[in-house]
């Protein structure tokens, strides 16, 4: 049997880099990313394999650097995880005093960056039948004040998953809800935010959707890992 292969996105930092562990430790074969080169070459080394992954530093948001990613993944891919975001300007401003230019940067970076990236691969994860992680938001289907660049972004990206999932019935494709952490980005919304769960505590109900059968859709991590616990 093959080793199995992901491209993970944001990977230096947060969900990205708790779930890169978690596949690296299965043995994984990994393409991964992130903005930091620095950063990205620290996580990478503190992997209990560092010799499986394929690092690769830059912005998703760049054409060249998503052509890089693709090139670097081989002729079968098993898992894509779009991760990478960006929040946009912090403090987090009120919608209506939001620069055009800001949301057009977020969009770029959470809506179709995942999207352009799911083209680059896609011949490699339909040879492998394989399967699309893109992170999403509680923020795409609530209110909340500050978050409305971002919650766009990520509802734009719940729509065109689903749209994917149709269209893609060989592929499972889901869009996962991973719930509040202690992330850099969430401190960077919101400072005086206490007591998250650390990314980690997030990856066994990614890992379902990696593992199991379940059918391409949008889910939210803290129900599957009700199901996990079961």
């Amino acid at each position: 049997m093959s080793t199995p292969t992901a491209l993970v996105t944001g990977a230096s930092r947060g969900l990205g880099a708790a779930l890169t562990e978690a596949l690296d430790r299965r043995g994984w074969r990994l393409v991964v990313d992130g903005r930091d080169p620095d950063r990205l070459a620290a996580t990478v080394a503190a992997l209990p394999r560092p010799d499986l992954v394929t690092a690769i530093p830059g912005d998703v948001a760049d054409p060249a650097h998503r052509a890089a990613l693709a090139a670097a993944v081989p002729d079968r891919l098993d898992l894509l995880v779009n991760n990478a975001s960006d929040l946009g300007p912090t403090p987090l401003p009120r919608l209506a005093d939001l620069p055009p230019e800001a949301l057009a940067r977020v969009l770029a970076v959470n809506t179709v960056a995942p999207l352009a990236l799911l083209q680059a691969v896609l011949p490699a994860l339909e040879r492998a039948g394989g399967r699309v992680l893109d992170i999403s938001s509680d923020a795409a289907v609530e209110a909340h004040p500050g978050w409305g660049g971002y919650g766009a972004s990520k509802a734009a990206l719940d729509q065109l998953t689903a749209v994917l999932a149709v269209e893609l019935p060989d592929l499972r494709v889901y869009a996962v809800d991973p719930g509040d952490m202690a992330t850099d980005m969430h401190r960077a919304a919101d400072p005086d935010a206490t007591g998250l769960p650390d990314p980690r505590t997030v990856v066994p109900a990614l890992l379902r959707l990696v593992d199991g059968d379940l059918p391409s859709g949008r889910y939210r991590a803290a129900d599957l890992a009700v199901e996990v616990s079961r």
